[in-house]
């Protein structure tokens, strides 16, 4: 069975298992540990079985793990991303246990961050100033928008049931998610998971995000966005395309080029999602909750830029 402090001793065996080092996890179970006595405080439903819960909580079997090492599986199924036979043998679970855990934990991790864009603006703070001089060609741009893509199996059931998860870019069947960051690299939004025959503008637009820019803010995207700012009274900024009938002039090109270089902090942090090998190889298995996973990396990820900041921003340079 996989013990926390032999593999704590050895920081770089640490950070391959779990993609934090010994301090940073110290620094996560610290206020893990409260959200998620508050979680279970506040739970009405049994965790198996989702019954209605007649005891208070605690009451019970207690768990075969301790809650650091819970939180260790979880960070190992989000970095390494082994199936849960591998997964509950590394903790001495089954399975089912080991999955139980698992979706435990990260419901819990989604309280640890709070991304302001997906909620009302209002009281929302004011738009953090950039270090570096990062963004100031675009003072007014509050959130950098893109979307990531991860390919899963084809879905049985027909054509009807596979159809809609199937991205005519990527040619393959896959889920998308849309981050919007700061132009510090910090994850302020992101959509749930959506089928991959979504485009990015009826995403975009779907998620209500450019309707909770105050005046005078901007949002950055790529040329994959275009016409998602119609009808809002907002400006986003873009590359222009170059069409057969409309080409784009040499001023034009070296708009886009400023423009891509600017979008560079996006691909950033999602280069820092990807650290964790569940959002970069084939997701397998049944799907869990729309966002769970990919809203637990990206607080993982928040937590671990806020340490240590990005290296290269997106500059005119």
């Amino acid at each position: 069975m996989l013990r926390l402090e032999p593999v704590r001793a050895k920081p770089r065996a640490f950070v391959s298992l779990t993609g934090l080092r010994p301090a940073e996890f110290e620094g996560l179970d610290e206020a893990f540990a409260p959200a998620y006595q508050r979680y279970r405080a506040a739970a009405d439903t049994t965790r198996r079985g989702r019954r209605p819960r007649r005891r208070a909580p605690g009451a019970g079997a207690p768990h075969a793990l301790d809650l650091r090492h819970r939180l260790v599986l979880a960070l190992v199924w989000l970095k390494a991303y082994p199936p849960f036979e591998v997964l509950g043998l590394f903790f001495g679970l089954d399975k089912g246990n080991a999955r139980r855990n698992l979706l435990e934990v990260l419901a819990v991790l989604e309280l640890l961050d709070d991304f302001p864009f997906d909620h009302d603006p209002t009281g929302r703070p004011a738009r953090p100033r950039s270090r570096a001089g990062v963004m100031e060609a675009f003072p007014a741009v509050r959130l950098v928008i893109d979307s990531k893509g991860q390919r899963i199996h084809r879905p049985g059931g027909g054509d009807g049931a596979r159809k809609p998860f199937y991205s005519g870019k990527k040619k393959a069947h896959t889920l998308k998610a849309q981050p919007g960051v700061a132009p510090d690299g910090l994850i302020e939004a992101l959509s749930p998971d959506v089928p991959g025959s979504v485009n990015d503008v009826r995403l975009l637009r779907e998620s209500g995000r450019l309707g909770r820019l105050a005046a005078g803010e901007a949002g950055l995207t790529g040329k994959g966005s275009e016409g998602a700012d119609k009808g809002e009274a907002v400006l986003l900024l873009m590359p222009k395309e170059d069409r057969k009938r409309d080409p784009g002039t040499e001023e034009d090109k070296a708009g886009n080029r400023l423009i891509a270089r600017y979008r560079m902090v996006v691909g950033h942090t999602i280069a820092q999602l990807n650290r964790c090998t569940v959002l970069r190889q084939v997701y397998r298995g049944r799907r869990m909750r729309p966002g769970q996973v990919v809203r637990g990396v990206a607080v993982l990820g928040n937590r671990r830029i806020r340490v240590r900041p990005l290296k290269r921003y997106g500059t005119a340079a």
